[in-house]
Formats: structure tokens, C-alpha cells, sequence
């Protein structure tokens, strides 16, 4: 089915386009000359613009469909790559991760709901893999602009390449994507504040993506200036994180089944714990990496059961439930590089990701939440 193709390659040019930021996230520090706590706020900025893109996006889905919606931001995510390696000063810095991070908010609202879409249309599940193909995608821009990196292409060019590969997909995809659903089939239920459950699932929700973003914006930056990595290595680590993402993803609806939800809960945030102990003790390049393909796997598929405890909340309905969830979620993704730029500021940069290991325990404690 067309839709469903393009429905994963917007996926994949999504996880493409994030993180191929990672690798020039050392370029950017060392260029301008920022300090672990400047450059955290700076990173904040990309959140910042996603968080507030992400109701301009659900307004103009809901106005215009999802296919014109995917493909504007689509081209606007190839456009903001390249201003990134291009900013001559940290305002410039952090206006172009605004935009950046708008642009991929937008995408990631439209295409998550162009794949509610499709499912209802094919009638089995199919998110799992869809947000396997983002993972793919995690690989293909981290390890694809380090590799262009090492090989001494400029930093513009290889963003300007990344950027053309990007642009082919949304160019041949755009018309195969569908506009909406019927107004009838979208159900709509009071408002009714969540449960204190919905809400400790939305914390454990916040501690997984503060760890997937601690690995966007400092796993270069920690193998960079606390393992010796050279600067055109760096952004393998992330590379090494994701293959291990989407391998976990792409395996995830068949692991869950077998094991249950309360296993991946607790097993796979001990997994991922683990991984940020190995990276931030063992002073070699090496474990480092090891722990960042642990916390890849661990933490792979606790996300999705997550969402899926807050859907079945008695007394909150599914839709609450979700956006409850998710948007605790997306505060860690927002708040947690920054903050852990401050910490590294005030420590090490070891000792706030050791931190993050630490919430991992917790997350891995409090497993039994999610029992069916």
C-alpha cells in the first residue's frame, strides 16, 4: 500500500533528519567556543521549537490534512539542516535549532497521525514498525554524516547532502501520502483529569525520553572530551545507540507478547541503567560505546508499553491518557539535555549521566504499573 511506504520513509527521514545533528553538536561547541552549561541551554532551543510547533501542527492537520502538512515540513526540515553548520554565533545557534526543531515537531505530529490513519485503513497494527523505520533512520543520519565527517567532506556539504537525500523523499512520497480520515470516524470523549496512575506513568515516560535525548545532544560530546574520541568519530556513539533502538523496536511487538509488559518495563530499564553505569565508570572507549548500544536496547520498547498502560486507565479515556503521557514524555526530552548540562556544569559530565542511571532504577522499580 503507497500510503504505507511513505508512511515509513516520512518516519525514516524523521529519525534521518534529527540525528544527523548529533556528530555536529562537538563541531558547534567547539566553533563558538561554549561551555557544558551554554551549550545545554542552546540545545534546549530544538525542544523549544518542537513543543511549541506541536498544537500549531494538530490545528493544521485538522485544516489542511496530513499530506500537505508532511510535506512543508518535510522541505523545511531539509532547509533547517544546513543553517545549523552555517550560524556564526550562539543566537544564530539557537534561532536555527528554533527552527529545526519546529520543522521536525510538525513532521513528527502529521506523520504519527498519518499512521493512526493508515492502521485503521490496513486493520492490524503497524506503529511499532513504523517507529522502527525512525530508529533505522537514527542510524542511517548519525553513523551517514560521521562517516561523511571522517572522510573530511565540509561540514556544510555533508549537511547539504544529508539534506539532499531528505529532500528526495518527500519530492517522490508526497502524493502517496492521504489527506484524512472521515470526520465520522474520529470518535471524541469529555474531558475528565487523569488518574494519579496516568500521571506516574507520564514520569516514567519523562525518565525514558531524557535518556533517548541525553544520547541525541551528549553521547558525542561525552565520547569527544571524556573518552578522547576524535571529533569526526564522535557521532558513532549515537550510531551504536540507535542500531541497537531499532533493533529492539523491530523485534519489540514479538518480545512483548512472549515476555509481558511488566518485563520489558523492568528488565529493559535495569538494561539501560546498566548501560550508563558501564559508559560513565569504565574509563575506556570502548565500554562507552557498549553501554550506549545497552541503553539502545533497554530502552527500546518501554516507551510503547507505556503509552499503551495509559490507553487502558479505567475512569481516563485512551485519548487523555495518551497526550497526558506523551507530553510529560516530550518535557524530558525538552528539559532533560538542558539539565544535564547544568549538572555536567556543576560536576562532570560522568556524574549527571550517572544520574540518569540512576532514574532508570527507579523507572525499572516501579515496573508493576504497567501490569494488564
Amino acid at each position: 500500500m503507497r500510503p504505507a511506504r511513505a508512511t515509513r520513509l516520512i518516519f525514516l527521514l524523521s529519525g534521518i533528519g534529527m540525528a544527523s545533528w548529533a556528530p555536529m553538536v562537538p563541531y558547534a561547541k567547539a566553533r563558538l567556543g561554549l561551555d557544558d552549561a551554554t551549550l545545554g541551554l542552546v540545545l534546549l532551543c530544538m525542544g523549544c521549537g518542537a513543543v511549541a510547533a506541536m498544537p500549531l501542527a494538530g490545528f493544521l492537520t485538522h485544516r489542511f490534512g496530513n499530506r500537505d502538512v508532511i510535506g512543508v515540513s518535510g522541505l523545511l526540515v531539509c532547509v533547517a539542516l544546513p543553517l545549523l553548520t552555517i550560524a556564526p554565533d550562539v543566537y544564530w545557534l539557537g534561532a536555527a535549532l528554533l527552527f529545526f526543531g519546529a520543522s521536525l515537531g510538525v513532521v513528527d505530529v502529521a506523520m504519527n497521525a498519518h499512521a493512526v490513519d493508515v492502521e485503521k485503513h490496513a486493520g492490524k497494527p503497524m506503529m511499532s514498525g513504523f517507529h522502527g523505520l525512525f530508529s533505522v533512520g537514527g542510524l542511517v543520519g548519525s553513523a551517514g554524516m560521521a562517516a561523511l565527517l571522517k572522510a573530511g567532506a565540509p561540514l556544510t556539504g555533508s549537511a547539504l547532502a544529508v539534506s539532499a537525500g531528505l529532500l528526495a523523499i518527500v519530492a517522490t512520497q508526497w502524493r502517496h501520502f492521504m489527506v484524512r480520515l472521515e470526520e465520522g470516524e474520529h470518535a471524541s470523549t469529555g474531558f475528565r483529569m487523569p488518574s494519579a496512575t496516568v500521571f506516574l506513568l507520564g514520569f516514567l515516560c519523562l525518565v525514558v525520553f531524557l535518556a533517548e535525548g541525553s544520547m541525541l545532544d551528549w553521547s558525542a560530546v561525552f565520547l569527544r572530551f571524556s573518552r578522547g574520541f576524535d571529533a569526526s568519530s564522535a557521532g558513532f556513539g549515537y550510531a551504536a545507540f540507535s542500531v541497537a533502538m531499532a533493533v529492539g523496536r523491530l523485534l519489540g511487538d514479538r518480545i512483548t507478547a512472549h515476555v509481558g509488559p511488566v518485563t520489558i518495563v523492568r528488565g529493559g530499564a535495569f538494561i539501560a541503567a546498566l548501560g550508563f553505569f558501564v559508559a560513565t565508570l569504565v574509563p575506556w572507549g570502548p565500554a562507552a560505546m557498549a553501554g550506549f548500544v545497552l541503553v539502545g536496547l533497554g530502552a527500546s520498547n518501554i516507551v510503547p508499553v507505556l503509552f499503551s498502560a495509559a490507553g487502558r486507565q479505567p475512569g481516563t479515556s485512551a485519548g487523555i491518557g495518551i497526550a497526558t503521557v506523551t507530553s510529560l514524555g516530550y518535557a524530558g526530552m525538552l528539559a532533560g539535555p538542558a539539565a544535564i548540562g547544568f549538572a555536567a556544569h556543576l560536576s562532570s559530565l560522568s556524574a549527571a549521566l550517572f544520574g540518569v542511571a540512576v532514574l532508570l532504577v527507579v523507572v525499572s522499580a516501579c515496573a508493576s504499573i504497567v501490569r494488564r
